[in-house]
Order: structure tokens, then C-alpha cells, then sequence
């Protein structure tokens, strides 16, 4: 059976025009112990008592064991017009809301023997990721491992979390940030930025076969186009790890 707990925020601040990073912690006294990649869902009625939920990934950076202080943290998209965006445009510091979890299978497996992560993103896709980089970054040092983490925005203004990518990248040989800008380059360009969606450059990164394992998180329409190239690249569909994020009213 899911598991339910209340949440309590603690902070939150804008990450882009449309995009709320919102940091909870559980206000049951009990840790939350997930894999990086799972989701919660969040628990709340509409205007009429109906109830309803939405997902969201978890985009906390944990090293090491749970604890019941843990920060929980999530990036949610307004949507104009949307019950969960009216939920949490009104939600405060110290509010609670009830949520369920953790669910998913969008991990990082253990037995994987790749060469190399292709992480692939747009929007608040993008979440999982960031979670991940602990894992990442061990895998990298245990395993010598490349990571491409090719990540699809519109402008530099709605890269989510893009200084923590690049920081990451900077400080971690193995690892790669490819922006990929569908509208406006950044004023000045980085040698890994890109114009266009993450499908137009993903035959630059030569999607390999017999190495590569690939994560598609975001927009379906990206999802599909890029899992489409990629099994045209001969990878196997079990080595092709998907996820769409569809925005609900």
C-alpha cells in the first residue's frame, strides 16, 4: 500500500518564469527513503470536494542514509487555469499538504555495465537528474563512465537549475552539460551551448549500441522523437528509459 504523509514547506523560490522550486520536509517525524528518479504525488480536491492528485519528481540531492530532516524537494509548472497550480501559488511557508510515495522506476539500475549515461531533458524533466548527480558522480569515479546530460529550453531564463548542471560539469571530469536553447542562445554562448531542440543534436553525441544507456524525461513529443533516433542507432528499447511529463489542468 502507498505510504501518505503530510509535508510541510519550508521555502521556496522561482526558477524560471513559470517554474516554483519548492523545498518540504515531512511533518511525520519519519524519514523519506527514495531512490533518485522517483516521484511523489501530491494529494488535494478540486473546487467541487472531488479529489485529485499530480506527480512530481523528486529533484532532492541526498548523500547517504535518509533522515526524518531531510529537505523534499520538487519543481512544479504553472499551468494557467490549473487546480494544482492554484494549490500551490496559494501554499506558504509553514502550510501543509498531504502527498504519497515514493513511486517509480526512472533509477539508475545496479547492474548496469555501460560505458555511458545519455541523460536527455526539457522542462521540469529535468528534476530527476539533478537527483541522480550523487549516484552519477560515484558511478563516474567506481566505473570511469562518461554522462551527456542534454537538456532542451526555450532561453536561458528557463534552464532549471542550469548553474548547479554547469557547476557540476566544471567540477566533474566525466560528466557533460549540453544546453539546448529552442528560441534564445544566452548572451554569451558556452562552448556546450546549442540552438535548437535536444533531438537535433543528439546524432552529434554518437548514441552507441553497445555502451550507451539512455534516460528521456519531459515533453512527449521529445520523449517519442528521441527514443525513435535512438533505437535508429541500434540501441536496444530495454536500454531506452522513458518518462513523459503531461501537464494537467
Amino acid at each position: 500500500m502507498p505510504v501518505h504523509f503530510p509535508l510541510k514547506l519550508v521555502s521556496s523560490r522561482m526558477l524560471a518564469p513559470t517554474v516554483r522550486h519548492l523545498v518540504f520536509t515531512r511533518d511525520d517525524g519519519a524519514p523519506l527513503d527514495f531512490i533518485p528518479g522517483q516521484f511523489l504525488q501530491v494529494h488535494f480536491s478540486y473546487a467541487d470536494g472531488t479529489p485529485t492528485k499530480r506527480s512530481y519528481s523528486i529533484a532532492s540531492v541526498r548523500n547517504g542514509a535518509a533522515h526524518a530532516d531531510d529537505p523534499i524537494e520538487i519543481a512544479v509548472s504553472y499551468v494557467p487555469g490549473g487546480a494544482a497550480t492554484q494549490l500551490f501559488e496559494r501554499l506558504q511557508e509553514g502550510d501543509r499538504i498531504e502527498a504519497s510515495g515514493p513511486f517509480g522506476r526512472f533509477c539508475l539500475m545496479p547492474n548496469d555495465h555501460n560505458r555511458r549515461y545519455l541523460l536527455i531533458a526539457t522542462g521540469t524533466g529535468v528534476t530527476p537528474y539533478r537527483a541522480m548527480l550523487p549516484e552519477l558522480k560515484r558511478q563516474i569515479e567506481a566505473r570511469g563512465i562518461e554522462v551527456v546530460l542534454l537538456f532542451g529550453a526555450r532561453s536561458p531564463v528557463e534552464l532549471l537549475y542550469g548553474d548547479e548542471f554547469a557547476a557540476f560539469a566544471e567540477a566533474t571530469p566525466g560528466f557533460r552539460f549540453v544546453p539546448c536553447y529552442s528560441r534564445e542562445l544566452p548572451a554569451t554562448p558556452r562552448a556546450d551551448d546549442r540552438k535548437g531542440y535536444v533531438q537535433e543534436h543528439l546524432a552529434e553525441f554518437a548514441p552507441d549500441a553497445e555502451g550507451d544507456i539512455a534516460y528521456l524525461c519531459g515533453n512527449p513529443n521529445m520523449v517519442d522523437a528521441c527514443f525513435e533516433a535512438l533505437k535508429s542507432h541500434g540501441l536496444p528499447v530495454p536500454h531506452i528509459r522513458r518518462e513523459k511529463y503531461v501537464s494537467s489542468r
